[in-house]
């Protein structure tokens, strides 16, 4: 444990932050597991849906610094490929 006051505050600080970020990072995996698993279902409509989710929590987690701006536009443009697939079929 920390001995200084300064130490401690950041140790909490640090919690605070870890909870929200697993939080985003949450949101932003099921997402894109869910966009996944519609495509290889082959069901269009909860693709579309899922992929709204998807570029959404993307969008912000890269906006909060969580994921980096490259990792989500390549993640958004992967998943965005998959389901364009799914629909030329």
């Amino acid at each position: 444990m920390p001995i200084k006051e300064s130490a401690r505050k950041y140790m909490r600080v640090t919690t605070a932050k870890t909870e929200k970020n697993r939080k985003v990072t949450g949101v932003v995996k099921n997402a894109i597991k869910k966009t996944r698993e519609a495509v290889k279902a082959g069901d269009k409509e909860a693709a579309r849906k899922w992929l709204a989710v998807a570029m959404k929590s993307l969008d912000k987690a890269s906006q909060k610094k969580i994921v980096k701006k490259n990792t989500a536009a390549r993640k958004k443009s992967r998943l965005n490929k998959a389901v364009k697939a799914l629909s030329t079929k």
